[in-house]
């Protein structure tokens, strides 16, 4: 065992996985200190599986299990803006997990300090991206803290992690070493053996929100979401908090087998990686969302926003959304959203979201007097002759320019 002079508690990020399950016993006794073990509710945990935790640290010899409620906190932190800017890895993946990790640092590091020490410590691996997002937010919100990544700087192995469980026999997570689940508020991401490569997908039983969704498919429901400024409010007329929204959404469309996925994209280190997903209540959200706006802002705008909404993803993604520039893409996405209230009429099928109407009473669709297609409105006939003249300008110079040659 390696004793320190510094006998202050280290204080786990603590899931409840494998990683961090070995972490609190091994910590423990390698460096002869407390350990306090802390998980920030970003979502996914309700009161049954809470106090499974606490019992599970507890078993495992922390010294003290803390709790912290932070899922309102998360929306409107962070989500709000997801959302606003619609916001997907390789245009496909919502973010799941990884936009939580600036959230649970920064109240990790309010926690130790609390608590009296400068040592954090978490499970995540070399090998993936949490560590560069836990580790950047941590030093950004305190320079000074002792960060200690026993899985990655010690290269544990998942056999190495349960064989030493086994034998002090600690208890083992519920899950086991074969997929890692990672679950929050805006869905869940699934890691196994076939994520590994880029061949096959993870099997039936394997989903976490809707396994089984497609033996006996649910029949078709409509749902109508509900937008203020952005931020959704209502499902089929009844006013929800954003949490309860979101959760409740979560319930609904899983049971369809939407938002599932398999995204393969770039991970913070540069390799390429692949993960299984379930976000139900951001599919529907980020579905109904784009088609409001749609409706309601201008092409100016949609367009500078999706080159902001990347870069904004891709911070996020890489652990640096506590970074000032942040704060500016906020403001931004804030502003564009004053006018993205309305309603989106949704229907759901197995696999299958399909938007059937939107109404807003900022619809720029409604302010014109024309008809797509149909009638001219504020122009002539003779306005739109000069107006394709005038634009095809550009073309017609290139082409007699090139024929001179």
């Amino acid at each position: 065992m390696t004793t320190s002079n510094n006998s202050s508690p280290i204080l786990l990020a603590y899931s409840g996985g494998l990683d961090t399950s070995f972490c609190v016993p091994w910590l423990k006794e390698t460096y002869g200190r407390p350990v306090i073990t802390a998980c920030v509710n970003t979502g996914g945990l309700d009161a049954a599986a809470a106090k499974s935790l606490e019992d599970r640290a507890m078993a495992l010899g922390a010294t003290e299990h803390v709790l912290i409620e932070a899922r309102d906190i998360f929306f409107h932190r962070v989500l709000k803006y997801l959302i606003a800017g619609n916001v997907r890895r390789g245009q496909l993946y919502p973010m799941c997990v990884g936009a939580e990790r600036g959230i649970q640092a920064t109240l990790l590091a309010e926690l130790a300090k609390k608590r009296g020490t400068t040592t954090v410590a978490h499970g995540c691996t070399a090998a993936g991206n949490d560590q560069v997002r836990f580790e950047v937010a941590l030093k950004t919100i305190n320079p000074d803290l002792e960060i200690i990544a026993p899985v990655r700087d010690q290269s544990f192995v998942r056999e190495e992690q349960v064989t030493y469980l086994q034998a002090g026999n600690y208890p083992m997570p519920p899950s086991g070493a074969k997929y890692s689940i990672n679950r929050g508020l805006w869905g869940v991401s699934i890691g196994g053996k076939e994520t590994l490569t880029s061949a096959n997908t993870i099997p039936e039983d394997a989903w976490v929100l809707s396994s089984g969704a497609f033996d006996k498919p649910n029949t078709p429901q409509e749902l109508v979401i509900g937008f203020e400024e952005g931020v959704p409010v209502t499902i089929n007329g009844e006013k929800l908090t954003p949490v309860n929204l979101i959760e409740k959404l979560e319930t609904i469309a899983g049971a369809y087998g939407i938002g599932r996925g398999i995204h393969l994209g770039d991970t913070v280190l540069g390799t390429k990686g692949r993960v299984a997903f379930e976000a139900p209540a951001a599919e529907v959200l980020l579905t109904a969302h784009r088609e409001l706006e749609k409706l309601v802002l201008s092409s100016l705008q949609m367009s500078i926003k999706e080159g902001v909404s990347l870069n904004y993803g891709n911070f996020v993604h890489e652990g640096k959304q506590l970074d000032p520039v942040c704060r500016d893409i906020e403001a931004l996405l804030e502003s564009s959203q004053q006018r993205v209230t309305g309603t989106v009429k949704l229907k759901l099928r197995p696999g299958n979201l399909f938007v059937e109407g939107v109404e807003s009473a900022y619809s720029l669709m409604a302010a014109t007097k024309g008809v797509y297609g149909e009638a001219a409105g504020e122009w002539t006939p003779r306005d739109a002759l000069g107006y394709s003249t005038v634009l095809s300008l550009s073309g017609m110079l290139q082409t007699r320019a090139g024929q001179k040659k």
